[in-house]
């Protein structure tokens, strides 16, 4: 279990568990995160659960895949610490974890 915390373009945190083995999509998608719509479910054929990584956790969620930056490039203000939130798998590693939702998805 870890917990996430999700920030979002207002600046309002909401810190939620998160089970190992799931994704951060996911664990926003169950306690209700806006900003974060997963229309396609967690299959990386979309961008609508696009997130920014806090910097001191880069290292830690790793880098996209080619086919995450392929998604990427349909979102809203990407920028080099975006990641699809669908694409991180959550681990004991990512306890405290902290991304923030962009002002809207595309």
């Amino acid at each position: 279990m870890a917990k996430i915390t999700f920030i979002d373009f207002s600046g309002t945190a909401r810190t939620v568990d998160a089970e190992s083995g799931s994704t951060v999509m996911e664990a926003a998608i169950r306690n209700n995160i806006p900003g974060i719509e997963a229309e396609c479910g967690g299959a990386c054929a979309c961008a609508t659960c696009h997130v920014y990584v806090e910097e001191d956790w880069r290292a830690k969620t790793g880098e996209p895949s080619p086919m995450e930056e392929d998604m990427l490039d349909f979102g809203y203000d990407v920028r080099p610490n975006s990641r699809l939130s669908c694409q991180i798998k959550v681990s004991d590693d990512l306890d405290g974890l902290v991304v923030r939702t962009p002002e809207k998805q595309a």
